[in-house]
């Protein structure tokens, strides 16, 4: 049920000969094509795409087996369209998919003949083996430079060609313009329409606090939004395989909101699979420039021991644009005594970290040309816990678009990161980590208020207490500078 990236581009091909797809086109005017992880792995998917002008929002959806070139056996839902910012964004959302499926589909407007290419996905099996790729802050502003980090993808895929969906942890683009987004999905199309996509929002991907740009990622991805009272960008969870990943908007900040909070543990504590993962932008651990401004060290004191009582197992984040993967981090701490065993695991040997405590964070760099030096005077301890830690300058040993991959296979984790050379294209691996567990997670006994009234004053209660800490915190370093 899984089919390589070369499988998949060879039925494409031969779809397009068969000379089936009359409307292709007219398929330059429907634009920014994605399909999202929508409510369950297995049975959802969201849709959206823009045009120009004002059109239908259909979708023709078939399963692999049943496909024709013209979809004659497709399925067609019908969604609805919102104009903003002088175009059209197209939505549907699908909740009935079966299990284990690859599909092929097509959006557009069915009585004009207006399609978009021929798309694809695949559902989860259920059967507690899949990988995924994870890629963050492209956040270029000019086609040459989306084009150049669409290189990091196209190497990603080709590392890893039975990943199931990819993960894009935020910054899509530079200064949110209509332009540069569809640079972005002109660029990054042969992933974008050929797998699962999981969004997550990024500071610069339309937050009030960013030129004032509003809603932006709401209408460029279909997400479900029935529990986001977030600011902007939208937070929501899947389960796939034997995991639940939960995807955090971290521009919901200062410090993030009390319902968002509530929101996680009540998720996260609901779910008894055996892995529990946390995509997000602003990162808790990060030797970035932007570690030791506010709204991270706010962040950091509200969320981290939420996720050690979650038993979180790892959490992805972007937004500081260098290298770093902690190990076993509980209570702000390195977790002594875990065990170590090597063993072998599909031909290489791999060291797996036998049932630990903790939670290991990771920062995939960027996928694009914007890249930080390492900051050396990053809050304590988050160098004292850093496994490996790097800058991806080019001009540095491991310089170049990153990326990294997840297989989970049952009670395994295997994480590997890629550094892919900006001359050569060369592909390098600079980092992996593997994780064993022996029982699947647990359900906790919370549920915690979500009404908006309650978490309304929640928010103002702990901004209070989050900013004066704040504050502490950097009369603290300024001494510190001062004594040095």
């Amino acid at each position: 049920m899984k089919t390589t990236l070369k499988k998949l581009l060879c039925v494409l091909l031969s779809c397009l000969m068969l000379g089936g797809l009359a409307a292709t086109a007219s398929a330059d005017e429907v634009r920014r094509v994605s399909c999202s992880m929508y409510a369950d792995g297995a049975t959802g998917r969201g849709f959206c795409w823009f045009t120009a002008e004002k059109s239908a929002s259909d979708l023709q959806l078939v399963a692999k087996a049943d496909f024709t070139s013209d979809f004659a056996n497709a399925k067609t839902y019908t969604g609805k369209a919102t104009l903003y910012r002088q175009q059209y964004s197209h939505k549907v959302s699908v909740t009935d998919l079966q299990p284990g499926t690859e599909y092929f589909y097509r959006v557009g407007d069915a009585e004009k003949g207006l399609w978009s290419n021929v798309c694809s996905f695949v559902t989860d099996d259920q059967d507690d083996s899949f990988s995924f790729i994870t890629l963050a802050d492209v956040q270029a502003s000019s086609d040459e430079n989306f084009a150049h980090a669409a290189l990091t993808m196209k190497a990603a895929m080709e590392t890893l060609p039975e990943a199931e969906f990819n993960v894009n942890l935020g910054d899509y683009v530079n200064d949110n313009t209509n332009e540069e987004w569809d640079w972005f999905f002109k660029n990054f199309a042969f992933a974008n329409e050929s797998m699962t996509h999981v969004p997550v929002a990024g500071n610069h991907d339309g937050n009030i606090t960013n030129k004032l740009n509003t809603f932006c990622f709401q209408n460029t991805f279909c997400l479900d939004e029935s529990v986001n009272r977030s600011t902007e960008g939208v937070y929501y969870s899947f389960d796939y395989g034997n995991a639940h990943f939960a995807v955090l908007n971290t521009n919901d900040m200062y410090p993030m909101s009390q319902a968002q909070r509530n929101w996680l543990v009540n998720d996260m504590s609901a779910s008894r699979a055996m892995w529990k993962i946390v995509l997000m932008h602003r990162a808790s651990y990060s030797a970035g420039k932007n570690i030791n401004k506010p709204d991270t060290i706010i962040m950091r004191e509200v969320l981290m021991p939420l996720f050690d009582c979650l038993d979180i197992d790892m959490a992805y984040a972007g937004h500081d644009h260098m290298y770093l993967r902690t190990t076993q981090v509980y209570g702000d701490k390195a977790v002594e005594g875990v065990e170590y065993v090597t063993e072998s695991y599909k031909g290489e040997q791999t060291t797996f970290a036998v049932d630990p405590a903790g939670t290991v964070y990771v920062i995939p760099s960027t996928a694009g040309t914007k890249r930080y030096n390492v900051n050396e005077n990053a809050i304590k301890p988050i160098l004292d816990v850093a496994d490996v830690y790097f800058s991806t300058k080019s001009e540095y040993e491991n310089g170049g678009g990153c990326f990294c991959t997840t297989e989970i296979d049952g009670g395994r984790l295997i994480y590997k990161a890629y550094v892919v050379n900006d001359e050569t294209q060369a592909v390098k691996l600079v980092d992996t980590y593997a994780i064993s567990k022996s029982a699947p997670g647990e359900t906790k006994d919370i549920k915690l208020d979500q009404s908006l009234f309650s978490t309304i004053l929640a928010w103002f209660a702990d901004f209070i207490i989050a900013f004066s800490g704040m504050m502490m915190e950097y009369v603290k370093l300024l001494f510190q500078v001062i004594a040095k």
